[in-house]
């Protein structure tokens, strides 16, 4: 194998990824869903929830038989600005574009629109269905919750998911503002892509049971599942650096992902029960907020890229050459990306030939 990291274009991976999803029982079309939202995320420099993610996260749990891969899209309720979605452990990409194109006709509507979902699976980087909104005037709010991985404050037992709270909100500008990250410090797709690279995790994202530090990447990840390694929430361990309010917001969104539509929190979305694999079955909220029901959108946009503008053009700290703005270095990365391409680290290069031999795929990768 490959020691070597590859750069490929997108439509090259696209490709291959329609063909995997296709294999595996994925219509057609909602295989090219699928394919675009995990493409999208490395596009746009997220390399923890991208084209690496194809395989530990949808194509070994098909084959455990936990992830069902024709997605039964069930409304179990709804009003003229809501829905309740359940998604049968369907491909949470394709559940989550639905409930958000749901939430934005409804806000086209009625100025405000919101579809919750539950029995649903991973579905990517929560960043593109804010920006869904973002690109129709709206501003877009999503969250989700995930597998156990933060520890409360003053708590070292892994209780709640990674939980994104994301915005969307468009701009004048040629990208829109959005804000997508996790309510920790860090993420566990970002120590599973420390781990595929070799690297340790920072000192400081992680603790033990004990409450120390933990660095060793491959070991947090099986400490995880195990119930013996917890991520730190926002602010850090106790309340001197405000850990609490990254535990506070980690709740809300557990909250706004389970309650709202009765399903699954904490550990019952371990994706284990009585010690075997089981669908992991989340829940997720996405919210439409219809900005001309407000005030004229262009008059919108072009204040909100006011205030993105004065914060860049603020007074930087010494030896800083720029102040971004969320969603700007997202922005650069994709358009850098789009001429470069994705890079595959030798890891993902290994995953991606294995598919391949077992799928029987005819397909030429550059590091065979």
């Amino acid at each position: 194998m490959s020691e070597k990291t590859y750069n490929l274009p997108a439509e090259f991976l696209a490709d291959f990824m329609i063909n995997v999803f296709r294999k595996i029982g994925v219509p057609r079309s909602e295989a090219k869903v699928c394919s675009d939202i995990l493409i999208e995320s490395d596009l746009r420099g997220i390399d923890s929830h991208g084209v690496n993610r194809l395989k530990p996260i949808y194509y070994d749990r098909y084959k455990k038989g936990i992830l069902n891969t024709k997605t039964k899209f069930e409304i179990v309720k709804k009003t003229s600005t809501t829905a309740v979605v359940d998604g049968h452990n369907g491909m949470g990409f394709v559940i989550a574009k639905k409930c958000m194109d749901m939430a934005i006709k409804k806000a086209k509507k009625h100025g405000l629109g919101m579809v919750v979902a539950r029995n649903s699976t991973h579905f990517g980087i929560a960043g593109y269905y804010a920006t869904m909104a973002s690109e129709a005037g709206m501003i877009g709010q999503v969250t989700t919750n995930a597998r156990p991985s933060i520890a409360p404050t003053f708590g070292v037992e892994n209780m709640l998911g990674t939980n994104p709270l994301t915005f969307g909100i468009p701009t004048d500008e040629a990208f829109p503002f959005v804000f997508d990250c996790a309510t920790s410090v860090t993420q566990r797709g970002k120590i599973e892509y420390y781990d595929r690279t070799g690297k340790d995790t920072p000192e400081g994202l992680v603790i033990d049971r004990a409450g120390n530090p933990m660095t060793d990447s491959a070991q947090i990840l099986k400490d995880l599942v195990a119930g013996q390694a917890a991520l730190v929430p926002l602010g850090g361990t106790g309340e001197e650096t405000g850990g609490y309010k990254g535990y506070g917001f980690a709740t809300v969104v557990e909250i706004m992902s389970s309650a709202l539509q009765s399903g699954n929190f904490l550990w019952a979305l371990s994706g284990q029960k009585d010690g075997k694999s089981a669908p992991i079955e989340l829940g997720h909220s996405f919210l439409a907020i219809n900005v001309d029901a407000f005030v004229d959108t262009e008059t919108f946009k072009k204040n909100t890229g006011n205030v993105l503008r004065e914060l860049r053009a603020s007074a930087k700290a010494p030896g800083q050459e720029r102040i971004y703005t969320a969603g700007e270095k997202e922005f650069i990365a994709r358009q850098e990306r789009e001429k470069s391409g994705i890079p595959l680290p030798p890891s993902v290069q290994k995953d991606f030939s294995i598919m391949k031999e077992e799928l029987k795929i005819k397909i030429d990768f550059p590091w065979e």
